[in-house]
């Protein structure tokens, strides 16, 4: 019998799966430095994303 998949801790701080299976994505530079950035890059980034589908699937084996 095969091992259980651990999930990669890394991954799970950083991504999170939707009901339909995708990954969602979250963006980055939004942490510090905000003083000179623009209030709508700074909304903009705010939201999340869907993974492209190209990486989404590298992504599913480090999220069992």
């Amino acid at each position: 019998m095969l091992p259980k998949i651990k999930t990669h801790r890394g991954a799970k701080k950083r991504f999170k799966k939707t009901g339909s299976g995708k990954i969602k994505v979250f963006h980055a530079f939004k942490s510090h430095l905000l003083g000179w950035k623009s209030a709508k890059r700074k909304r903009r980034l705010r939201k999340s994303l869907i993974m492209d589908a190209t990486d989404q699937s590298r992504l599913k084996r480090l999220l069992p």
